[in-house]
C-alpha cells in the first residue's frame, strides 16, 4: 500500500492511506542503510512496515520535514518580542532548502500606536521580497496556505499552535502562556503532526529559540537574500560576497534601500 506520513513520536510512524490511519515501523533496512523516515514522506508499507520511501522533492532538517510547498515562519513581535536575527535565520534555512517562506507576523494588539508604527515599517520591507501577513487577517494566511502543505515554524510562543486553533477550532491544541522569567515560550508542541485543514497540510512543529548555519556554505547565504541578487549586477566583482569589497552595490544601499539590520545579519551569518 501507499500512503504519507503525518505523524512520528519515538519509533512509531503513522500513515494515512486512503483515509485510514496506520501505525508503522521501518523495517531494519533503513537503520542499515542509514535512512531515517520523516513527517512528509510518501511511503509503501504493508503488515504495519515501512518498505520503501519515495523520492524527496526536498528536506527540512529543524523542523524535520520531507515534501513541503512552503515554510509559514511565525514571528511574534511582542512578548517574545521581534527577533530579527531568527527571522533572517529562518529565511536563510528554508530558502536554502528549496522552500518557500511566507512570514506571518503575530501579537500585534499588544503594541503600542508607536510601537506598531515602527513595525509595520519592517513588514513592509519584508513584503517587498517575500508573502507577509498576519495573524488578524485569517482569510489573507488560508489564502497563501491553500492547496499546499505548509510546515509552520518560528520561536516558542510566537503563536503557532493559537493560529492553527483559529484556523479550525476542532483541532484544539494545546497551548501555553509565556514565561516571563525566559521571556520566551514553553514548548506545547512535542513533535512533527500534518494536519489537514480544509483543503490543506499544516505541519505544527516544536517551537524554538535558536537556530544555527553552520552547515550552509556562505555563497548559499549569500544567494537567499533577495534584494542582493537584485544589486548584485552592478557589483564589480562577479563573485562579490558583499563583505570586504572596496566597491559593492549592495554596502552603498545597506541604510537605504537595504534594512541594515538584514545586512548586519548576513555579515554575522557569514563570517561565523
Amino acid at each position: 500500500m501507499e500512503g504519507i506520513i503525518i505523524k512520528q513520536v519515538s519509533n512509531d510512524y503513522t500513515v494515512v492511506s486512503n483515509n485510514e490511519f496506520y501505525i508503522c515501523k521501518p523495517r531494519g533496512k533503513f537503520r542499515n542503510q542509514n535512512i531515517t523516515p520523516m513527517v512528509g514522506d510518501y511511503v509503501e508499507f504493508s503488515n504495519n512496515r515501512l518498505d520503501d520511501i519515495k523520492k524527496r522533492k526536498n528536506v527540512l532538517n529543524r523542523p524535520t520535514i520531507a515534501n513541503v510547498d512552503q515554510a509559514l515562519l511565525i514571528i511574534s513581535v511582542k512578548n517574545p518580542n521581534l527577533d530579527l536575527v531568527l527571522l533572517d535565520k529562518l529565511l536563510v534555512t528554508v530558502i536554502s532548502s528549496s522552500v518557500e517562506p511566507v512570514i506571518c507576523f503575530t501579537k500585534l494588539d499588544l503594541l503600542t500606536p508607536t510601537e506598531l508604527k515602527e513595525i509595520k515599517k519592517i513588514m513592509n520591507y519584508y513584503a517587498r521580497y517575500f508573502k507577509v501577513c498576519d495573524n488578524t487577517n485569517l482569510d489573507k494566511v488560508k489564502k497563501y496556505l491553500s492547496k499546499k502543505t505548509t510546515v509552520l515554524t518560528g520561536q516558542s510562543g510566537a503563536g503557532k499552535s493559537t493560529l492553527l486553533n483559529k484556523m479550525d477550532v476542532n483541532l484544539n491544541i494545546e497551548t501555553n502562556e509565556i514565561s516571563h522569567a525566559l521571556g520566551r515560550g514553553k514548548h506545547t508542541t512535542r513533535h512533527v503532526e500534518l494536519l489537514s485543514v480544509e483543503d490543506m497540510f499544516i505541519a505544527d512543529t516544536p517551537g524554538f529559540s535558536s537556530i544555527d548555519l553552520d552547515s550552509i556554505p556562505k555563497e548559499v547565504i549569500r544567494d537567499t537574500y533577495p534584494e542582493f541578487e537584485l544589486l548584485k549586477a552592478k557589483c564589480p566583482y562577479r563573485d562579490c560576497m558583499h563583505d570586504k569589497e572596496t566597491i559593492c552595490a549592495v554596502k552603498d544601499e545597506v541604510g537605504k534601500s537595504i534594512l541594515e539590520s538584514r545586512y548586519n545579519n548576513y555579515i554575522k551569518f557569514i563570517r561565523r
